[in-house]
């Protein structure tokens, strides 16, 4: 069970990048400023500091909203008879692609931003940490499953760049479905993640 402390921290955290999103949507994200933020959340700047390095992650944060520890409790929910790499393939695809995850709104402002933008193909790094738990849970290999993690971050990244490729134009263009091109970009690790397993 989650400590009161911990409770506080992620009620921040929430209050935090709800109120980034919430101003870059009304003011524009140039305007919006991290003092503007912290009072907005009922904090001070030293403490959105602890939680965010920038404005620019902190929403991006509200449309990922813990979504690699989402993916890597997928993962650790599926049943030992249940491929790795199937596992790790479906909480990924379903995870990028919940309904209420992202609205037009919120993805053109990222997509338009390239600070946005970056932050939001920065994001894939954090689930590196909590899918090595998981892996190695299945592997019992730390050092592979910290490799094969990566790997996988690294992956989601391309198809993310891939989906909000920058046009001729300047303007960013979100093509194609993202479910597939997730699949897609793992697929070459489909291999590996299946060595894996079988060499447990």
């Amino acid at each position: 069970m989650t400590g009161l402390r911990e409770r506080k921290k992620q009620a921040t955290r929430v209050a935090l990048r709800e109120a980034a999103l919430r101003l870059a949507i009304e003011h524009g994200p140039a305007n919006v400023r991290v003092d503007d933020i912290a009072e907005a959340a009922g904090v001070s700047p030293r403490t959105y500091n602890n939680y965010f390095s920038s404005r620019e992650e902190a929403i991006v944060a509200a449309v990922t909203a813990d979504r690699e520890n989402r993916i890597a409790a997928a993962v650790a929910a599926r049943t030992p008879d249940t491929r790795l790499a199937e596992a790790i393939l479906d909480a990924i695809a379903e995870q990028y692609t919940d309904p209420g995850e992202q609205s037009r709104d919120t993805l053109l402002l990222i997509t338009t931003n390239p600070g946005l933008r970056t932050a939001f193909l920065d994001a894939p790094a954090a689930l590196e940490d909590p899918l090595r738990e998981a892996i190695a849970a299945r592997i019992g290999n730390p050092q592979t499953a910290r490799v094969l993690a990566a790997s996988v971050a690294a992956a989601v990244r391309v198809a993310l760049e891939q989906w909000t490729q920058p046009a001729g134009n300047g303007l960013v263009v979100v093509s194609g479905s993202l479910p597939d091109l997730l699949r897609q970009t793992l697929e070459p690790l489909v291999p590996a993640l299946d060595a894996a397993e079988t060499a447990r």
